[in-house]
């Protein structure tokens, strides 16, 4: 079982199938990971009962030959800024603590009748405005990676020396990336096969890179976005956090396609990819975008990227370099941009209608003001003001149409990409590999943000798929990662070309050490 909770959703599904193992094994065992890890943070809501009692359904249908396909039996978690019905959502905020959503956002929806089992609701930056998960009020999220945690359950025959790793409970720690930080960790960990993300500005992305898995954000309208409680409606996409390439196109195919609750959604019947044989890339060309080669690009980051680039030279694909030239200017674009939206979505968080309500006031304007002062986090009430300042009459054209207009160039330069031939941009997904806590939290959270997400901020302003691909550890034990990101819809070319680097590369894996350690 050790080994079968870190394997692939496909070696799950077939120990499954053939009745070696049942569901509900799977996810007894897979509740103990999650009270092991819980030092790392990884979870808000732990939904043990009902993943016992689908999993016995799932036992059921199996046992009687009714199986819902390769989901049916197999846990995951759902980061918890999406709706589950009599599951509490909470969006990491002390606002909506207690908020029970009445029905499910399209994509649980989708991976319940695929049979998947939920596990948790996972932990994030408040309303997934962050890079680190370090600002929930439910405390920050932990990295698995270079941790007492990994020394103690888990085996990797490829890191360093274990007396290198740092105490998770000493001040040299470090982050699991964000927004969706608790659902790469509890992927990483073994606690589930795969989870959803939400990746505004690189929010799946970014904690992938850290924690050494596959992080798919497919292209804007290609997965709906109903039940996801909104951060910037324009850039938003579900994404997915798994193990393996292989797994991330298993639980696309079960949540993509169309969705009459999301008017932004595609309208076309979604045709499933398959990329079952991975042989053959001489035919593709592969852009080197120059402005991503920023200055405060790890040199260990870059060697991965000249690597992997060599690589694909190797077998015969075309690479050269390719400019996007307003790249520089995603990071502020996207500030402006996001603090409007913030500003809009989170005003009917008054206290009237659900989730937090100060206890004392005097008049309806009171209640108003208290309950969004103590309700909200500080890095969201500053959104919030700077939203609105961005908004005013006065700032208006200034600020928020101005940013609108580089958002158009910015999307026109991967469009003159594409329109040159280019099938995929190979790039950088973190400038580094994941920094210490201490060294996060020095700068304010915008600084950060705008360190850790200039590589992963274009592709939500063009609405282009794109998917983080693990290479290597750092001399640190921590993982190292690059992107590809291909034309919109070109899903099917984005995870082939995944699939050839993470063969090529084998990154290493964790293995569970003994499941008697985590009684």
């Amino acid at each position: 079982m050790n080994k079968l909770l870190t394997s692939s959703i496909k070696e799950a599904s077939e120990k499954v199938s053939t009745g070696d193992v049942r569901p509900s094994d799977i996810t007894k065992a897979a509740i103990k990971v999650v009270a092991a890890i819980k030092p790392l943070n990884a979870y808000i809501t732990v939904t043990s009962e009902t993943a016992k009692e689908h999993a016995e359904n799932s036992d059921l249908r199996l046992k009687n030959c009714g199986s819902l396909g390769n989901l049916d039996g197999i846990p995951i978690a759902i980061k918890d800024n999406y709706c589950t019905k009599g599951h509490r959502t909470t969006c990491g905020s002390k606002m909506l603590s207690n908020f029970v959503p009445t029905y499910n956002a399209t994509v649980y929806q989708r991976l319940k009748n695929a049979g998947a089992i939920l596990i948790g609701k996972t932990n994030l930056d408040e309303f997934a405005m962050g890079s680190g998960t370090i600002d929930s009020y439910y405390g920050p999220t932990k990295n698995l990676w270079n941790s007492d945690i990994l020394t103690k359950f888990y085996f990797c025959n490829s890191c360093k020396e274990e007396s290198t790793r740092q105490s998770v409970d000493g001040n040299t720690w470090h982050i699991a990336g964000g927004s969706s930080g608790g659902s790469a960790i509890a992927v990483a960990s073994g606690s589930c096969y795969a989870a959803i993300g939400s990746d505004t500005g690189g929010s799946t992305r970014n904690p992938a890179s850290y924690c050494g898995l596959v992080g798919l954000k497919p292209t804007y309208g290609l997965v709906s976005r109903y039940g996801l409680i909104p951060l910037v409606n324009s850039m938003d996409v579900p994404g997915v956090l798994t193990r393996s390439v292989d797994d991330a196109v298993l639980v696309l195919n079960s949540i993509a396609g169309p969705d009459e609750m999301d008017s932004t959604c595609i309208r076309e019947e979604y045709v499933p990819i398959d990329i079952s044989n991975v042989t053959d890339i001489s035919n593709l060309r592969i852009g080197i975008p120059k402005e991503y080669k920023e200055r405060n690009l790890s040199p260990e980051v870059e060697e991965c990227w000249n690597r992997v680039s060599r690589y694909l030279e190797e077998a015969g694909a075309s690479v050269s370099t390719v400019s996007l030239p307003h790249t520089n200017y995603s990071i502020m674009c996207y500030a402006v941009l996001n603090r409007c939206d913030v500003a809009s979505n989170l005003a009917c968080y008054d206290g009237m209608q659900y989730g937090y309500r100060a206890e004392e006031w005097n008049s309806v304007h009171e209640m108003y003001k208290k309950t969004r002062t103590e309700g909200f986090g500080k890095i969201v009430k500053e959104r919030i003001l700077v939203g609105n300042y961005f908004l005013l009459e006065e700032n208006y054209e200034e600020c928020y149409v101005k940013a609108m207009k580089i958002r158009r160039l910015i999307s026109e330069d991967f469009d003159a990409v594409w329109n040159n031939n280019i099938d995929l941009l190979l790039a950088p997904t973190t400038l580094t590999e994941a920094p210490r806590y201490n060294d996060f939290i020095s700068a304010d959270n915008q600084t950060q943000c705008s360190i850790q997400d200039y590589c992963t901020q274009p592709a939500n302003m063009a609405g282009v798929p794109a998917i983080n691909v693990p290479i290597m550890l750092s001399k640190s034990n921590l993982p190292l990662s690059l992107q590809l990101m291909a034309p919109p819809f070109k899903e099917q070319n984005l995870l082939t070309v995944a699939k050839w680097i993470e063969q090529r590369v084998q990154f290493p894996k964790l293995e569970l050490k003994d499941m008697s350690l985590l009684e």
